[in-house]
C-alpha cells in the first residue's frame, strides 16, 4: 500500500501559495460553519462523480481531521492528481490562527 503524502499545519506555507489549492472534503455544515477562503468543496462521498471540478495543479486536501482527507488523497493520487492530506485536518488549522471565512454570519469555526 501506498503511503498517504502528508503535511502538518506547520508544512503549509501562509499565505498559501498560488499554485497550491485547498480542498474541502467535508459535509456541507462542516464547510458553512468554517473554511479556508477560496478552497473548493466536495464532500467526500461526491469525489468520484465531481473530479472535473477540481483545481489544476497540487492539491492540499482538509476535513475535520485528517481521516475522510486522507482516503481523498489516496483515491485523488490513485487517478493521477497531486494531492497532500492535512494532517489534523481544519481542528489544527484553525488551532495554528489560520485564516478561515464562514457562510453562518457568525464567527468562522471547525464543528
Amino acid at each position: 500500500m501506498t503511503p498517504i503524502p502528508t503535511v502538518s499545519v506547520d508544512g503549509v506555507p501562509d499565505p498559501l501559495p498560488e499554485h497550491l489549492s485547498v480542498l474541502d472534503v467535508r459535509e456541507q455544515v462542516e464547510w458553512a460553519h468554517g473554511h479556508v477562503e477560496g478552497a473548493v468543496h466536495v464532500p467526500l462521498m461526491e469525489l468520484p462523480q465531481r473530479l472535473a471540478d477540481l483545481p489544476e495543479g497540487q492539491t492540499l486536501v482538509v476535513c475535520r481531521v485528517g481521516g475522510r482527507s486522507a482516503q481523498a488523497v489516496g483515491y485523488l493520487v490513485q487517478q493521477g492528481y497531486d494531492a497532500v492530506n492535512l494532517d489534523g485536518g481544519m481542528l489544527d488549522w484553525a488551532a495554528a490562527g489560520r485564516p478561515m471565512v464562514s457562510e453562518t454570519g457568525q464567527p468562522p469555526r471547525v464543528v
